[in-house]
């Protein structure tokens, strides 16, 4: 039991730390006066690694196990994290890129061990997937937690905010990082059979011979591209002092208003995965990806299009003068963008379906390769960054036409790009 508990509290940590990298971006931002694109360099470290790392990760765990992965991943886990705890003491830029980066190197890893191992621990069948199914809530759960806690923890506003300032949820990692140590090396882990295979020649096919195949692998670069870029410009967007959308006075935190508002974003994630699980088994995987699409985009073009003046009330974490909790006035774009989160929550599971369906002994390679794609999640933020740089630090909602873009290709990998018409490939 207690090696299941330290497995979920590792699928957490995953999102903890993921995420921790989105808000740190303003926070960069303003703490070595770089613009919006160099912020998000922390986000594109984090995430480039998976395109090194996707790999060498499947290799790892095939040669050494998943006790043995999961216990280098955590070491290398403790390492970027504790470099990024470092960079705020010495503030320096370049060095928490470096965690960032050795910290996403971390993250592939536990993404590649974490999986099949709550399955081997629950012993497989419905008993695996439950305890998969637990530890993806504890995921989004997490991911909630340290946007709000990012919020929260930056008292003084964003312009005079320190990486030191979130020297507590960096600790909190380093803490049950070691403790996940201890506890795994100690644990009796089961492992998989290693299967001896007979060598019958190199094959002229492989994953990438399969056009559907190529095409699902950009479409999940795509994916977490949009699920990091709708919530990371988002909250930039509302906690701008120099925009004030949220219409504070004096005593308002924008800070912890946008930071609760982004993770709502990831709280509708948790939401729609829940839905995804209760009708998983009747509708197809195109068809669920094709109407998420759908709406996603229709969702993304209300948000772009509509008048950022008309406000909302949402539940948040106000922390300020009128209390810890409440409900606060957001412009009706923020509630539009956090909707999408209901969309992007299954999109990985349809895509990845779609994308190894008729692969057969070509399956195993593929996810590595889906492994390495999502470095996505690092491109499209940076993109988006970027174009509100060059509309002098205004055009946040503009930059979403990105997300409209990855959308579309989304919509169209549903209804045409995920058909096999490679099946005269032999798979077995």
């Amino acid at each position: 039991m207690l090696p299941i508990i330290v497995m979920i509290f590792l699928f957490g940590m995953i999102s903890f730390v993921t995420n921790l990298a989105s808000p740190m971006g303003d926070i960069l931002k303003n703490q070595f006066n770089v613009p919006n694109w160099m912020g998000t360099l922390g986000v594109f470290c984090n995430f480039i690694a998976y395109a090194v790392m996707g790999y060498p990760a499947g290799n790892l765990l095939q040669g050494q196990g998943y006790k043995k992965t999961a216990l280098i991943a955590i070491i290398v886990g403790i390492v970027g994290v504790g470099i990024q705890t470092l960079s705020g003491v010495i503030e320096s830029f370049g060095v928490y890129l470096l965690g960032a980066f050795i910290a996403g190197f971390s993250m592939c890893l536990l993404n590649t061990v974490v999986n099949p191992m709550l399955n081997g621990l629950g012993g497989g069948g419905n008993k695996g997937n439950q305890l998969i199914q637990i530890g993806g809530t504890f995921n989004s759960i997490c991911g909630t937690t340290v946007i709000i806690l990012t919020g929260i923890l930056i008292p003084e506003g964003i312009k005079n905010a320190q990486i030191s300032n979130v020297f507590p949820l960096m600790f909190a990692a380093l803490a049950i990082f070691a403790f996940a140590f201890v506890v795994i090396a100690l644990a009796n882990i089961p492992e998989r059979e290693k299967k001896v295979q007979v060598s019958e020649g190199k094959s002229q096919y492989g994953a990438l011979s399969f056009r559907h195949f190529i095409l699902g692998a950009i479409g999940i670069g795509i994916y977490v591209g949009i699920e990091v870029g709708v919530f990371n410009v988002l909250q930039k967007w509302l906690q701008n002092p120099d925009l004030n959308v949220l219409q504070l006075g004096v005593g308002g935190n924008a800070e912890a208003i946008a930071g609760s508002v982004a993770a709502t974003y990831i709280l509708a994630m948790l939401v729609g995965r829940l839905f995804g699980i209760a009708v998983g088994g009747k509708i197809s995987p195109k068809t669920m990806l094709g109407a998420v699409s759908t709406l996603g985009l229709g969702l993304t073009l209300a948000a772009i299009l509509a008048p950022a003046s008309v406000m909302v009330n949402m539940p948040v974490f106000k922390n300020s003068a009128e209390g810890l909790f409440g409900l606060a006035s957001v412009p009706v774009n923020a509630l539009l963008l956090v909707c999408i989160g209901l969309c992007t929550s299954v999109m990985w599971g349809a895509i990845f379906n779609l994308a190894v369906e008729g692969l057969g002994k070509y399956t195993e390679k593929a996810s590595g390769i889906f492994m390495v794609m999502v470095c996505g999640g690092g491109i499209l933020p940076l993109l988006q960054n970027g174009i509100v740089d060059m509309t002098d630090g205004k055009g946040y909602l503009t930059s979403y036409w990105v997300i409209v873009i990855g959308l579309v290709y989304l919509l169209y990998y549903a209804l045409a790009g995920s058909k096999n018409i490679n099946k005269n490939i032999p798979v077995e």
